[in-house]
């Protein structure tokens, strides 16, 4: 019969990081505030800060770096210090384990989120992501459905569409990702993002002036469509109908005043109904030709404020 050999129980052991500073800690609860008192208090933060970096340690690899996390740690560790009564009988680890794991898990809850979504959300997701890594533990199989997940976690089912909904909030994606199924043409997510037409305001400055338009005197309605669609100069204008370059010049002006005018007056009141209903009667007031609303003098300032006429000319003559 072969001897049985007994291996000695090894006794439990605090980690090297946890150094004795008990006499310290009852000096510092009898120290008034002062300068003493913060140097002590700094002396048990820094030989203390092994742990908290070995706790902060934990919570790598979750999308913040090891920095950051090692100094929201240590933040939590001052906190556990100051906060720290050895006359209650706990010693200081029970104490300061929960107050620095909870100052790192409050900044991954307030300043981590790229999509910031309620605390209820988070615990949601937090709950979401612990069942599916609990399903699919060793199976080759898909993600568990949205039913499957509630049986396990014994939520509803709209409890769990929100917490798989927030597992998408955690980090955003840049506009310059590669869109699945194109990494090698280098097609990006903003490719697929639509711009403005800037045709579009050109189409209702259009069809803001063409009943404008078709209420001018022929002679008027001529010279607009020489001038802006045959882009003629003022002096073939004169030529071609038989009067003087600065007879044109003064029907260009006059025609796009008043064509110009009509447009804004039409604005204003369609605008009118509007402002009034929402209680902002003092707007109203600015009728007329309205405060810095500059007027066409000559034919070159005419030509840069119609630049949409030629067209409509075209089309109301």
């Amino acid at each position: 019969m072969c001897p049985v050999r007994y291996r000695p129980q090894r006794t439990r052991h605090s980690h090297d990081d946890a150094p004795d500073t008990a006499e310290d800690f009852a000096r510092l609860a009898a120290l008034p505030e002062g300068p003493e008192r913060e140097e002590l208090s700094g002396r048990l933060v820094e030989a203390w800060l092994p742990m908290a970096h070995r706790l902060a340690a934990k919570y790598r690899n979750r999308g913040e770096s090891l920095e950051d996390l090692e100094q929201v740690a240590a933040l939590g560790l001052v906190k556990a210090v100051d906060r720290y009564d050895p006359a209650q009988g706990t010693p200081f680890v029970p104490f300061a384990v929960p107050t620095v794991t909870g100052e790192i898990r409050r900044h991954f809850r307030d300043h981590t989120w790229d999509v910031h979504v309620p605390r209820r959300v988070q615990e949601l997701r937090n709950k979401v992501r612990n069942a599916v890594r609990e399903l699919t533990a060793g199976l080759e199989e898909g993600p568990p459905s949205v039913a499957r997940i509630a049986e396990h976690t014994g939520m509803s089912e709209e409890d769990v569409a929100a917490g798989l909904e927030a597992l998408d909030s955690f980090r955003s994606l840049s506009l310059d990702a590669s869109v699945a199924g194109s990494a090698d043409d280098g097609f990006s997510l903003a490719d697929t993002l639509g711009v403005s037409e800037p045709e579009y305001d050109t189409v209702v400055a259009r069809e803001a002036v063409k009943p404008c338009l078709r209420e001018l005197p022929e002679r008027q309605r001529q010279v607009l469509y020489l001038r802006y669609f045959r882009d003629m100069t003022q002096s073939r204008i004169g030529e071609e109908l038989g009067i003087s370059q600065m007879h044109v010049s003064r029907l260009l002006s006059k025609s796009c005043e008043r064509v110009r005018r009509q447009v804004e007056h039409e604005r204003r009141a369609a605008r009118r109904p509007a402002e009034t209903s929402s209680g902002r009667t003092g707007r109203t007031g600015r009728t007329g030709t309205g405060r810095g609303t500059p007027r066409a003098t000559g034919a070159g300032q005419t030509a840069r404020r119609t630049p949409a006429v030629a067209s409509d000319v075209a089309a109301a003559a």
